[in-house]
């Protein structure tokens, strides 16, 4: 049985691209890439068919990360499908819950800096779009520091289904 996550952000060219990068490649070096299917969207339709913004392209290249990416936007009934939705800011968290189609859909949003345990109180990943390369280092910096908490939980998750 395969165990789905979402990562989802505005437009789903930046933020949200670059977690699915990230965690896609921590699930592979785990061993669990034919158990775990990564994805992401955004709250938004505006970029829909848009390559993943060339600023996240590059800094991911730049770590060792590939990308290939077509932003959609998120679908209630997506949730049908998920077992776990990855919200990338507390806006994120506030819409998708909204969206939700049922209360047990809800409760699979969770916001990515709460797997970070050195994440502090503000678990926002901030938006790099209308800033500099650096913005998109610091994205990426706190995407990486949350996939090692998500990739246990999930992991967890995942050993305790059966195969």
């Amino acid at each position: 049985m395969t165990y789905r996550v979402s990562f989802v952000c505005t437009g789903n060219i930046c933020r949200s691209p670059m977690a699915e990068s990230v965690f896609r490649a921590r699930v592979e070096e785990a061993g669990l890439g034919d158990r775990v299917e990564v994805e992401s969207a955004g709250t938004g339709g505006w970029h829909e068919g848009d390559g993943a913004d060339p600023r996240a392209v590059a800094v991911l290249a730049e770590h060792g990360y590939g990308t290939d990416h077509v932003a959609r936007r998120f679908q209630a009934s997506r949730f049908a499908r998920l077992d776990l939705v990855i919200a990338l800011d507390s806006g994120h968290r506030k819409a998708l819950r909204h969206l939700a189609p049922t209360e047990q859909d809800a409760e699979k949003v969770r916001l990515l800096r709460s797997y970070d345990p050195a994440a502090g109180a503000d678990l926002d990943v901030p938006d790099p779009y209308y800033g500099g390369l650096d913005g998109f280092e610091e994205c990426l910096e706190m995407v990486e520091a949350a996939s090692e908490g998500l990739l246990a939980a999930v992991r967890e998750e995942v050993e305790g289904r059966a195969i």
